[in-house]
C-alpha cells in the first residue's frame, strides 16, 4: 500500500544515518521533477582519518566522490539528498533491505524485508552457503541497482542481463569513448535495452539510445519508465518494424536479442546497411530454413539429418546461425557464434556477435558459403534482404 513519502523518507534518513549501512542508492526521477544528478551512492568507510560516508555520485557523464564524517556533516549531506527528487531509493543494512519507489501521485510505494535469521535462530549451513556465494557472485550491474525495481530483478532475469552485458564488454574494445549511438531492433519491454544504457552510461559513456517495437502500447510504456529513470533525453522509442523504422543518425551498434525467426535477418541486413560497428544478435524460432528443408529435403547421404522433425529443427537452428554468420563475413564483418545465456536456463542461447572490419571476403569465403547453400538447396532470408538492400542502394 502507498505511505506518505515524507514518512517513508524518514525511514530512509535513519537507516543512512544509522550504525548498521552497509549500501544505499538513489537514481531516477519524480514525475516532472529532475535531481541535480542522476545517482547517488552512499556506503561506510573507514579512512586513516577515521569512519566516513562515502558519496559518489553521478551527472551522468563524470562520477564525483567525497568522504564526509559522521555527525553535523554526515547529518547535512543526506537532508540534501532526501531533498531531492529522486524516484527510487534502495537502501541496505546489516539486517534489512528498503526498497522505495515514489508513484506518479508522490506518494512512497516501500517494500521491506529482513536479512536476519527470525527468532535468533541460527542459519543453516546450506543458507550460509547460498549467502557466500551471492556474496562471491560478481555482477556488472548491481542487483541492488535502483532499475532492477523498474525492470524486475528476478534471479533468472539477473543471469540474463549479467550474461548480456558480459557479451556487450567482450564485443566494444577497451576504452571506448563516446558519443555511443545503440539501437535495439525489437526491444519488446526493453529491460535488456535499458540495462545496457545504465551500464555503458555508469562507465563514462555519453551513450544516445533508441529501442524499436512494432507495438505503440511498448513504445509509450518503455517511453514512460525512461522518463521515470530520468533518462528520456538519452533514451527513446519509436514504433515501427524493424526494417522500416525510422532511426536518425545510424547506429554504431545495434542490438537485436530474441528476434523471432526472420526479424534476426532483417535486424542483421539493417545494421549491414546502416555500416554499423557492432552488432550482438540473439536468434529466436528459426522456422525460416527448418521449412525450406522440409520442403526441399536434404542432399545425400544427409538425409537421416532431417528425416524426423525434431532433429530437422535443431539441424535448421545451427544450419541458419552458421549461415547468418558466413554472410556477415562476407559483408566486411567477423562473426562469432558464442553462448549467450546457459543453456540450463533457456535453449535458445546462442549470441551472433559481429564487428565491421571492412576486410573483403576471400575467393574461398564466397566458395564456401555458395556451395553450403546450394548443396542443401535453400535461400537464406537475410542473403535475400542484403541482396534487396544492395539493389535499391
Amino acid at each position: 500500500m502507498p505511505e506518505p513519502l515524507d514518512v517513508a523518507l524518514a525511514e530512509v534518513r535513519s537507516m543512512l544515518l544509522g550504525s548498521g549501512l552497509t549500501r544505499a542508492v538513489a537514481a531516477g526521477r519524480r514525475r516532472g521533477q529532475r535531481p541535480s544528478v542522476v545517482r547517488a551512492e552512499l556506503r561506510p568507510v573507514v579512512l586513516k582519518a577515521g569512519p566516513r560516508l562515502q558519496i559518489a555520485t553521478s551527472d551522468g557523464a563524470r562520477p564525483y566522490t567525497r568522504n564526509v564524517a559522521p555527525g553535523p556533516e554526515s547529518d547535512a549531506a543526506v537532508e540534501a539528498l532526501l531533498a531531492e527528487p529522486f524516484g527510487n531509493w534502495h537502501v541496505e543494512t546489516t539486517d534489512s533491505v528498503l526498497q522505495l519507489r515514489v508513484t506518479k501521485s508522490g506518494e512512497a510505494q516501500v517494500h521491506r524485508r529482513s536479512v536476519a535469521p527470525a527468532d535468533g535462530e541460527q542459519p543453516s549451513a546450506a543458507q550460509q552457503a547460498a549467502v557466500r556465494h551471492d556474496r562471491a557472485k560478481e555482477y556488472l550491474l548491481d542487483p541492488g541497482d535502483p532499475i532492477f525495481a523498474e525492470i524486475g530483478g528476478s534471479a533468472a532475469k539477473r543471469r540474463q542481463v549479467d550474461a548480456f552485458l558480459r557479451a556487450l564488454v567482450a564485443t566494444l574494445p577497451a576504452g571506448l569513448t563516446g558519443p555511443l549511438r545503440v539501437v535495439d531492433l525489437g526491444c519488446g519491454n526493453a529491460y535488456l535495452t535499458f540495462a545496457a544504457y545504465r551500464y555503458l552510461s555508469q562507465h563514462g559513456l555519453e551513450v544516445e539510445l533508441v529501442g524499436v517495437d512494432v507495438r505503440e502500447d511498448q513504445r509509450r510504456r518503455n517511453t514512460e519508465l525512461a522518463e521515470r529513470l530520468g533518462w528520456a533525453d538519452r533514451v527513446r522509442f519509436v514504433a515501427g518494424t524493424i526494417a522500416d523504422a525510422v532511426v536518425e543518425p545510424a547506429p554504431d551498434l545495434v542490438l537485436a536479442l530474441h528476434a523471432c525467426d526472420t526479424a534476426t535477418d532483417e535486424a542483421l541486413a539493417r545494421a549491414v546497411r546502416w555500416g554499423a560497428r557492432w552488432v550482438l544478435a540473439a536468434p529466436c524460432c528459426h522456422h525460416d530454413v527448418a521449412t525450406q528443408l522440409r520442403a526441399g529435403g536434404a542432399p545425400t547421404p544427409y538425409g537421416l539429418l532431417t528425416r524426423q522433425g525434431i532433429l530437422r529443427e535443431r539441424f535448421a537452428d545451427v544450419l541458419t546461425d552458421a549461415l547468418r554468420a558466413g554472410l556477415l563475413r562476407l559483408h566486411g564483418y567477423r562473426a562469432e557464434v558464442v553462448e549467450f545465456v546457459d543453456s540450463a536456463h533457456t535453449p535458445r542461447n546462442l549470441l551472433i556477435r559481429a564487428r565491421r572490419t571492412d576486410v573483403a571476403p576471400t575467393a574461398e569465403q564466397r566458395a564456401e558459403y555458395a556451395e553450403l547453400v546450394e548443396q542443401w538447396r535453400i535461400t537464406p532470408r537475410l542473403e535475400t534482404l542484403i541482396n534487396r538492400t544492395t539493389t535499391a542502394l
